[in-house]
């Protein structure tokens, strides 16, 4: 039986963490993002996809 293959995605920080919640902020240091226009390749797991989520209106995502 053949694993399944996970896909990646790029996320960018694009808006600045500042005046957001800390809640929102953890998130973004949790996925590694501490500057603006910084840019990780992360798996695509669900919890990842709920990182994202949390703070979809600070970042920009695209497949690889």
């Amino acid at each position: 039986m053949a694993a399944k293959e996970i896909g990646k995605v790029k996320v960018t920080l694009v808006r600045s963490m500042v005046s957001h919640p800390e809640d929102q902020r953890v998130t973004l240091r949790a996925l590694g993002l501490r500057k603006i226009r910084q840019s990780v390749i992360k798996d695509n797991t669900p919890s990842i996809a709920g990182m994202i989520f949390k703070v979809k209106h600070l970042v920009e995502v695209e497949e690889v």
